[in-house]
């Protein structure tokens, strides 16, 4: 199975502040820890919603501003049209990224609690970009009821570093060095 990996990462970082997957955790921006552990796990890897170093970067679609499911609709255009059979995706701010892997199989399926970890057939490109052109709801528990993808438990903590004060924390706890 040929899988794209998918970084969403276009959000405007409001509760941040700044440019969160920017943001320096143990000497290295938050995006470049979820490259690291992404990469090894696909046979490709893009950015979706924003230019990062040598990355292959993906507009979010059908147009700007649409949230986490422009960037996700954007990757799973992409692996339909490029021969891909799926797409892993990760946010730009969870750590420590889990092997999605784990994730595989026929059917949708996202990590409980991080619904942007997922693993998404790219059958679903079609679909999912119907329904950004038709609805208003772009929320990502919707789209999860709509395709039906099933929520699989994680067994290592994950952390949503949202905020300055997460990063800090998880830095912390981790005994990580900014």
């Amino acid at each position: 199975m040929r899988l794209l990996g998918a970084i969403i990462a276009g959000g405007g970082s409001t509760r941040f502040g700044d440019d969160k997957g920017a943001a320096m955790i143990a000497g290295r921006a938050l995006i470049d820890h979820v490259v690291a552990a992404l990469a090894p796990q696909v046979d490709a890897l893009v950015i979706c919603g924003r230019i990062w170093r040598r990355l292959e970067t993906l507009a979010d679609r059908p147009a700007p501003d649409l949230g986490p499911l422009g960037g996700l609709c954007a990757a799973l255009q992409h692996a339909a049209a490029h021969g891909f059979d799926a797409v892993l995706s990760a946010g730009c701010d969870v750590l420590p990224l889990p092997d999605l892997r784990m994730l595989v199989g026929a059917d949708a399926k996202v990590i409980e609690g991080q619904r942007l970890l997922g693993f998404w057939p790219a059958s679903l490109s079609k679909m999912l970009d119907t329904h950004l052109v038709e609805q208003d709801d772009r929320s990502i528990r919707r789209w999860i009821e709509l395709c039906g993808a099933r929520s699989v438990r994680c067994e290592i903590p994950l952390h949503n570093l949202n905020t300055p004060e997460d990063l800090a924390r998880y830095d912390a706890a981790a005994g990580l060095t900014s």
